[in-house]
């Protein structure tokens, strides 16, 4: 077991343990997700690009949650946290475990996680805890080519054909109302905030916005208002469609228990 570092002695564990999972959650699930167009996406290179991409997350996870496991001090791995919790126990965004839908709506939820993602992670590479800022600077660098292309094939499908425009559109209308919760403080996130160890969610919000609305903008569609926000994953309030994921992600393990290769 590695030793707690100084800052977690002094942070609340159960508040880092929280947030290490939910980053972890984030990561695996939306991998997870992304893993599914593995030989069904519509071109060889954007198959091989989106498996590149879940890989790049499912490698997030492990460091996630890896820290996660040391931090709770109860011998869990990753592994374990990944394929022996139920979905209650899970803290990821509801965002990333919505169906993937048709391509165009798996690239617009593919941008909205990741103007997120790489603006939290451009926070946390300034954390006071060492080991948050070093896994922050590592995924960031991945994270910027995740938005990068996502970006770009938002703005050419908004701005191509009247099909490929009005199916962004519809995927914009559906999702959005799952964007709020990135910004939606929980308890652990005040305490983090206040320790240094984590940006508060609400300060990511104005520029996520403003990148969100520049590329809708070149993607020539219609950002949709701000309305009701879903939220609940980050405290284990889950859409029926995580179920069906863990169902999938986890069979192998709940059905040979302890087995290895």
């Amino acid at each position: 077991m590695v030793q707690a570092t100084a800052m977690q002695a002094v942070v609340d564990r159960a508040a880092l343990f929280d947030f290490l999972l939910g980053m972890g959650d984030n990561a695996l699930i939306l991998g997870h997700r992304l893993s599914e167009w593995c030989g069904h996406a519509p071109a060889l290179e954007e198959d091989i690009a989106l498996a590149n991409t879940a890989l790049d997350l499912i490698g997030q996870t492990q460091l996630w949650l890896g820290f996660a496991g040391e931090v709770e001090g109860k011998g869990r791995s990753a592994d374990d946290l990944a394929y022996l919790r139920d979905a209650r126990d899970f803290r990821n965004l509801l965002l990333t475990e919505r169906p993937n839908g048709d391509y165009g709506g798996t690239l617009m939820r593919q941008f909205l996680f990741d103007a997120w993602h790489y603006l939290a992670l451009k926070g946390l590479r300034s954390s006071c805890e060492p080991r948050i800022a070093a896994i922050a600077e590592k995924a960031s660098k991945e994270v910027a080519y995740h938005l990068e292309r996502s970006r770009d094939l938002v703005i050419r499908l908004g701005d191509g054909t009247a099909e490929s425009h009005a199916r962004m559109q519809e995927a914009l209308v559906d999702i959005w109302p799952y964007t709020g919760e990135m910004f939606v403080s929980e308890a652990h996130d005040l305490v983090l905030a206040a320790a240094g160890v984590a940006p508060e969610p609400e300060s990511l919000k104005a520029e996520w916005h403003a990148l969100a609305a520049e590329t809708l903008r070149a993607a020539t569609l219609e950002k949709p208002e701000d309305r009701y926000m879903h939220k609940g994953g980050k405290r284990g309030l889950h859409t029926e469609h995580l179920g069906y994921v863990l169902a999938e992600m986890q069979f192998l393990q709940r059905a040979y228990p302890g087995a290895s290769w």
